[in-house]
């Protein structure tokens, strides 16, 4: 059995490359995520990218009890979706958070996350390695 994560990334996020490269870099997340495939072979990656709220539910309702993990950055959905939150404490697979900017230098409504009180934790602020870090805390032996 390989051990599986499933990353699923929010609204305008498709545009990471060319959104706000001073914020967000100029690297976008495909290539990123290639970058994650070669560095860990033996985890089995599926990626997933909405700008609707819905399918990211969708999303987590599919993978939520079979995926060894996984990532969710739910970009600005992150501070307003009770439904989203609802549909991470509903499921049974740990979720770790991740924001690539830190969200705590921005604009106020930032500050809170509704999704984190049902997270295995929260990883902020560190560019794409966001993302690495959050596998590695899947990886750790508890």
């Amino acid at each position: 059995m390989s051990f599986k994560i499933t990353i699923i990334n929010g609204p305008n996020l498709n545009l990471l490359g060319t959104r706000e490269p001073s914020v967000y870099g100029t690297t976008t997340f495909k290539d990123y995520l290639n970058i994650l495939i070669q560095e860990y072979p033996d985890i089995d990656f599926d990626y997933f990218q909405s700008n609707v709220e819905g399918e990211i539910i969708n999303k987590l309702h599919e993978v939520g009890f079979t995926s060894n993990g996984i990532i969710l950055n739910a970009g600005g959905y992150s501070h307003t979706s009770v439904s989203i939150a609802d549909a991470v404490k509903a499921i049974s697979t740990p979720v770790v958070e991740v924001h690539i900017s830190n969200v705590f230098a921005r604009e106020d409504f930032r500050h809170k996350s509704l999704i984190a009180p049902y997270t295995k934790g929260s990883i902020i602020g560190f560019g794409l390695n966001s993302y690495k870090i959050a596998i590695e805390s899947f990886l750790i032996k508890s």
